[in-house]
């Protein structure tokens, strides 16, 4: 607490009037990027597996939220301690199997549990959907997923990831209709109606989607990469390159990242088996 205290001092001095120009001229609106930023700069840290740098960007990502209290300070609607209270209360209500009488047998039953106080919170009385609450801002991915959990809890689900497999089945013959019919419109619903089953066959074999596509899209930027590497090594441009002269690229930095198992010994004679 002594830290976070000096933290919340130094972010005060910051904003002071004989501060930093840079720091007094934000605002809560202005800092969003920061946020979202500091985020992805936690998440990647955590796929690195780097404690080092993942302790310096929760601090990064400390940082936002401590100035976003500051500014609140300043205009005298809430300040960091309030930020504290606010969460510290919410996890003692929140948890009546830890701090209370109430029994929870397993992760489910707390997510249950979690839901239901939730929504008997004065803050969120007013919600007429089981779909209210769910933030607009969130990645696609991410609040597609959470819809999807939503609506699972009044029992619209499948019943395992067979039924969602077969939905993007559906869906992806559903995009190449639009695509031939060339009608532009349809085509859009379509494509998001495939992601949204893709997400959902996610969800039901418990993959998380957003996770799963960041890891697509690092190991997709890591193969050509070393396609670019190899192009310049050999002195080609990849630009005056075929399509299947491309591939035969790929395939070469895909064998190289991802080398195929060996192939079994012979279990006849001389051989151990």
């Amino acid at each position: 607490m002594e830290e976070f205290r000096r933290l919340v001092d130094i972010m005060a001095r910051l904003r002071a009037a004989d501060g930093c120009p840079w720091d007094r001229e934000q605002s809560h609106g202005s800092l969003k990027p920061y946020l979202l930023e500091e985020t992805y700069e936690v998440l990647e840290a955590i796929d690195a597996g780097n404690d080092a740098k993942l302790c310096e960007e929760l601090g990064d990502l400390l940082l936002q939220i401590v100035f976003h209290a500051q500014i609140g300070a300043e205009e005298r609607r809430f300040n960091a301690d309030d930020v504290c209270r606010s969460i510290a209360d919410k996890l003692l209500n929140r948890h009546p199997h830890v701090f209370g009488e109430a029994q929870a047998r397993d992760s489910d039953e707390v997510i249950d549990n979690w839901e239901r106080i939730k929504r008997a919170e004065p803050l969120n009385e007013d919600r007429a959907s089981i779909l209210d609450g769910v933030p607009h801002a969130l990645p696609a991915l991410q609040k597609a997923t959470k819809v999807q959990k939503r609506v699972a809890k009044v029992g619209f689900d499948w019943d395992d990831h067979h039924g969602p497999a077969g939905k993007v089945r559906e869906e992806l013959g559903e995009v190449e209709q639009a695509a031939e019919a060339g009608d532009e419109g349809r085509l859009v619903a379509e494509i998001g109606d495939l992601l949204f089953a893709v997400v959902n066959l996610a969800r039901r074999l418990g993959i998380d989607s957003e996770d799963a596509l960041r890891q697509g899209v690092a190991r997709f930027s890591t193969r050509f990469r070393l396609m670019e590497q190899r192009a310049e090594a050999d002195g080609i441009r990849m630009q005056e390159l075929s399509l299947a002269e491309l591939d035969e690229l790929w395939d070469a930095a895909k064998a190289v990242l991802e080398p195929s198992p060996p192939a079994p010994l012979p279990t006849g004679e001389g051989s151990k088996g």
